[in-house]
């Protein structure tokens, strides 16, 4: 009996610990990409802006477990502070209240608490907001970029179809597209209000230009407009996390090219804990034969 407990106990924690892991490695989601701070300070750190200031920060950390995006004000007229934060598109809800609760400290940090403006950039999610009168950079400049410095000539027509996929994709996609065509893995995304403005698939384009121009033969890069961003990783042996069949082919096979990681880590997931439980099963019944077997035996 001892020996079927432990079995079943077993079967029980393995379980437990399938439901409470991530699909996929989620501990970078909160790393520092870049961030952006005003030269300008608020009028007057005990002001009223100061005081919209903390209650902008608290408002948009509040709403971060039950939105993916949101934007507001808070105040009038020139003690105004209006401010937004966005995660990416395939954080879970917990993930992003996770990401965007780190921000405002990081800003007070990174940028000191009396900046008339700041954006704090994490790889899962990104928070900004400026005092009234404080111009942001237009939608076309580029706020951040970087290349990388491995260099690769051999995959330009797999990135320029990725790039393809990745400028349609983010549009029928309300605003995010994640994806790969053959060894190439892509992201995209725009700030809620450019989609909402029709602005979106533009940024993207623009973007995507800038990344081909300026990162040139680099196998991986990422640039960061106002209103959007995007990425591109090479990886000569595979996409991680991504089977050959669940990427779109460079020849053009089957596949839609918009499986992400996650998706996948999902579905090996759930097949590994369904034949784990169905081994579960035939071993406790095979057991409970064999006690019941005894029992009458006896």
């Amino acid at each position: 009996m001892g020996f079927l407990l432990s079995r079943i106990t077993f079967c029980f924690f393995f379980f437990l610990l399938l439901w409470l892991s991530p699909a996929e490695p989620s501990s970078d989601f909160t790393d520092l990409v870049f961030k952006g701070c005003a030269q300008q300070k608020l009028p007057d750190p005990t002001d009223a802006s100061a005081q919209n200031l903390k209650s902008l920060l608290s408002t948009l950390t509040s709403q971060a477990s039950q939105k993916t995006f949101y934007s507001t004000s808070v105040g009038d007229g020139a003690t105004a502070v209006s401010g937004l934060f966005q995660c990416r598109g395939d954080l879970a809800a917990a993930q992003c209240g996770d990401c965007v609760g780190r921000t405002p400290d990081l800003a007070r940090k990174l940028c000191g608490g009396d900046v008339a403006a700041a954006r704090v950039q994490l790889k899962g999610c990104y928070l900004k907001y400026r005092i009234s009168g404080f111009q942001e950079a237009p939608d076309t400049d580029v706020v951040y970029k970087v290349c990388g410095s491995e260099k690769d000539g051999g995959f330009g027509a797999k990135r320029e179809a990725a790039f393809g996929m990745v400028a349609s994709g983010v549009v029928d996609g309300g605003g995010f597209y994640a994806g790969s065509y053959g060894n190439v893995y892509v992201l995209g995304q725009c700030e809620g209000d450019a989609v909402i403005g029709g602005d979106c698939e533009g940024c993207v384009k623009d973007a995507l230009e800038r990344l081909e121009a300026e990162c040139g033969e680099a196998i991986s890069g990422q640039v960061y407009m106002n209103k959007c961003y995007v990425s591109f990783s090479y990886y000569p042996n595979g996409v991680p996390g991504v089977s050959p069949s669940s990427s779109l082919s460079e020849e053009g096979g089957s596949g839609d090219g918009h499986h992400t990681q996650k998706t996948v880590a999902v579905v090996v997931g759930g097949v590994a804990a369904a034949g784990f439980g169905v081994v579960c099963f035939l071993f406790a019944k095979s057991l409970f034969k064999k006690r019941d077997a005894f029992k009458y035996e006896s």
